[in-house]
């Protein structure tokens, strides 16, 4: 049954041993733990200056018509931007180093792994790295006591989402990268994701330009992330996981497809 199952698909998309990279990174990182958590303290420090001085200034955000202050309608939106974050660094800048200078993932092809195994791995990483900040950026909420609902456990696996969405986005679009100079090219994108997915003020406030903040990935895990936070829950919060779900399928299979195309020239 599962090798008719698996003829289905094309040999590039068979996924087998993702987790023999996952056990890889592992074995690395064990003693640079502090690499592995760096990118979760830029969402912090935002998150404590907004309650030491500007959540003061501005006052209660309307979350699904819920008046919460300042500081709790931020503190989601940093959340899941520390997903993000933890998600986008080790799937570009590490996937580049193995994939162009190390050639790490020339050795794992000559090994029974494939290129599915390849990119599953590498995102499964990303994606566990993500999730150590969402969990370690709850735990401060909660004792900050910004944490309104104890729905706000389902932050985690929503933050599992972006995390895998930007993962998967980190790994494909790194595929196309020529060298360290395309890095830029991700840190320019990452500050207007961070600044303008609804991070630090409603949809609304954008106006007309509210169309530009719903094609941003962030933005769609950010209302999740409230919605949970606060325990509101609203048909359209569908919509949001239907977008983060079908971008982060199609940038998996063109992940694995360029990784096949790359290691088997």
């Amino acid at each position: 049954m599962s090798a008719g199952v698996l003829r289905i698909f094309p040999p590039e998309m068979v996924v087998r041993r993702p987790h023999r990279m996952i056990e890889r990174h592992i074995a690395v990182y064990r003693r640079q733990w502090l690499i592995v958590v760096s990118g979760f303290f830029e969402p912090l420090f935002y998150l404590l200056s907004m309650r030491a001085g500007l959540g003061s200034l501005v006052g209660a955000v309307s979350v699904g018509g819920k008046q919460v202050p300042y500081d709790a309608f931020v503190a989601p939106a940093l959340m899941a931007a520390s997903a993000m974050n933890g998600a986008i660094f080790d799937s570009t800048g590490n996937v580049l180093h193995r994939l162009k200078y190390a050639r790490i993932y020339d050795a794992a092809l000559a090994t029974p792994m494939g290129p599915a195994d390849v990119a599953m791995g590498e995102i499964g990483w990303a994606l566990i790295r993500g999730q150590i900040y969402a969990i370690g950026f709850l735990v401060v909420m909660a004792a900050l006591g910004l944490t309104n609902s104890w729905w706000c456990l389902m932050a985690l696996p929503i933050c599992a989402l972006i995390g895998l969405c930007f993962a998967s986005i980190g790994f494909a679009g790194t595929t196309f990268m020529r060298g360290w100079s395309d890095m830029d090219i991700v840190n320019t994108l990452m500050m207007p994701l961070f600044l303008f997915s609804a991070t630090f003020f409603p949809i609304a406030a954008y106006g007309s330009w509210a169309w530009v903040v719903q094609i941003s990935p962030l933005y769609h895990g950010v209302a999740l992330v409230r919605a949970a936070n606060e325990g509101v829950w609203s048909a359209g919060l569908l919509g949001h996981t239907l977008f983060l779900v079908v971008l982060s399928v199609a940038a998996l299979v063109l992940a694995a497809r360029r990784v096949d195309t790359l290691l088997r020239k």
